[in-house]
């Protein structure tokens, strides 16, 4: 077996183990951190909205052109004053958009372009785009978005409870706060590829966090039946036990986009991998780490303001006084059986590292039977 996976599997049986609950007012700062830079970010510069949400037109020039992108930009923008942007394709031909213009006024941008690039205006292909297909495109993406939102909130309230459905509710918000921030900082334009890209990550975001929650429905299941654990050291558990599989399946997953990002529109300067490739590899990363900092430990804040969930944290605290000052260990990872009230199929394995499996201690120097 790999390296890591041993660690996988030992942190998944509580041999090992890390404590993102205890730490989470960190992972909430870093958050609020990076959520306020994308909000100011998306204040001050703004959304580079695309063609297909503005309206414009789009020319296409003949293969192999010898001029230059940054000779086209100033073409195209003295020709119809406004702001152009050209990308160079592999067959040498070139892709200028102009966005907000008024279709009638196309022609006569053509023509010019013809002029000064020197080739056949027929040759010059020109996709006209209407403000007003935009504005349904737009709308469409808006309802697609809501309707996703509120489908997601209904289904986590009725397979889990409504505590999660809010944490990961916030979680999918921090994720696309963060994306759209990222896009108004570098500057990309959004487009049609781009609301492709933002709901395939929320889609993602979501697959990590309802995988935590799982686990953690399972082992939080009687909880109040036992004085061993809080609900936050079984959320912790639950985060650590499936840590590895969310590493794997996001890295697995970054390594394509990266690839589309960095290679195929840095290198190849494709124009509409750009906008879906940036949009998932911003997304991706924003929701796995918000699956595991921001939602689970959300959720314990939640469930731990409950009554129950207090007493049972009041009733833990005791047991482990008591057990101090008997002089018998106080941490339930290092305990060698069950406690006295704690029924033997109680709750999980154990909650942070320990040194060796209890099954070896279990019962050793103690009678055989069940306690009483």
């Amino acid at each position: 077996m790999s390296k890591l996976g041993k660690l996988g599997a030992r942190l998944h049986h509580g041999e090992v183990g890390y404590d993102f609950i205890k730490n989470r007012k960190i992972w909430y700062g870093i958050s609020i951190l990076i959520t306020i830079t994308a909000i100011v970010g998306l204040a001050v510069r703004g959304l580079h909205m695309g063609i297909e949400f503005q309206g414009g037109a789009v020319f296409t020039t003949p293969k192999n052109m010898s001029t230059s992108v940054s000779q086209a930009e100033t073409f195209a923008e003295d020709a119809s004053g406004h702001d152009a942007i050209v990308q160079k394709l592999g067959d040498g031909s070139l892709r200028i958009q102009i966005a907000g213009i008024d279709t009638g006024k196309s022609d006569q941008i053509k023509d010019d372009l013809s002029k000064d690039l020197k080739v056949d205006a027929e040759k010059i292909n020109a996709d006209l785009v209407g403000p007003s297909w935009g504005d349904q495109i737009a709308n469409k993406a808006w309802q697609g978005l809501a309707i996703f939102m509120v489908l997601v909130v209904i289904y986590l309230a009725i397979a889990f409870e409504w505590r999660m459905a809010l944490a990961a509710f916030i979680a999918l918000i921090h994720d696309i706060t963060i994306t759209v921030g990222i896009y108004a900082l570098v500057g990309f334009e959004v487009t049609p590829g781009t609301v492709i890209g933002l709901l395939t990550i929320l889609g993602y975001s979501l697959y990590d966090t309802v995988v935590v929650f799982d686990s953690l429905k399972e082992q939080t299941k009687d909880i109040t039946k036992q004085t061993r654990w809080t609900y936050s050291e079984i959320a912790n558990r639950s985060i650590n036990s499936t840590l590895v599989r969310s590493i794997n399946t996001t890295v697995v997953a970054l390594l394509p986009v990266g690839g589309l990002l960095f290679i195929g529109g840095g290198v190849l300067g494709a124009g509409m991998l750009n906008d879906i490739s940036l949009s998932l590899f911003v997304g991706l990363a924003a929701g796995a780490y918000s699956s595991i900092f921001i939602a689970t430990p959300l959720v314990a804040d939640l469930k731990e303001a409950e009554p129950q969930m207090k007493s049972l944290k009041k009733r833990v605290l005791a047991k482990r006084a008591q057990a101090a000052a008997k002089g018998e260990p106080a941490d339930p990872a290092v305990t060698d059986g069950p406690y006295d009230d704690e029924p033997e199929d109680a709750a999980p394995a154990v909650v942070g590292p320990r040194n060796q499996p209890a099954s070896r201690n279990r019962g050793r120097g103690r009678p055989s039977g069940k306690r009483r």
